[in-house]
């Protein structure tokens, strides 16, 4: 499972920071047009996406170094509370920014309880 959390921070991380980057530079230009609420809208989605994503790939590494004095079961759900969570909220906000319909916005939620899942996981871990 260290290999899991190693690959899927490493991707979260990249994600994180190209999306984050993209929001700063790229996504101004195309959001310059619109009304200043909803510029302010979509640029906050991407900021919100990539500052979650990257929290996650951090914890996914501490998690990866912490693997060996938590219990393996509840490490495994936080692992991938983490992983996928992070993915599913920060995928469908930046998708949303970029176009894609804003019912997606119904399932970033769901994202969002996986990593609540994953913390919850993680406490439940810690060996005594």
């Amino acid at each position: 499972m260290e290999r899991f959390c190693t690959f899927f921070a490493a991707l979260n991380g990249f994600l994180a920071v190209a999306m984050g980057a993209f929001g700063a530079h790229g996504l101004k230009d195309r959001v310059a047009s619109l009304p200043p609420e909803e510029a302010a809208k979509i640029l906050g989605w991407v900021d919100t996406g990539a500052k979650y994503q990257l929290t996650h790939a951090a914890a996914l590494l501490a998690l990866a170094s912490l693997w060996p004095q938590l219990a393996p079961g509840p490490a495994t759900v936080a692992a991938h509370g983490f992983a996928w969570g992070a993915l599913v909220f920060s995928l469908t906000l930046y998708a949303m920014a970029l176009g894609a319909p804003r019912w997606l916005g119904a399932i970033t939620p769901i994202g969002g309880l996986g990593l609540l899942a994953g913390w919850a996981a993680l406490a439940w871990a810690v060996k005594n």
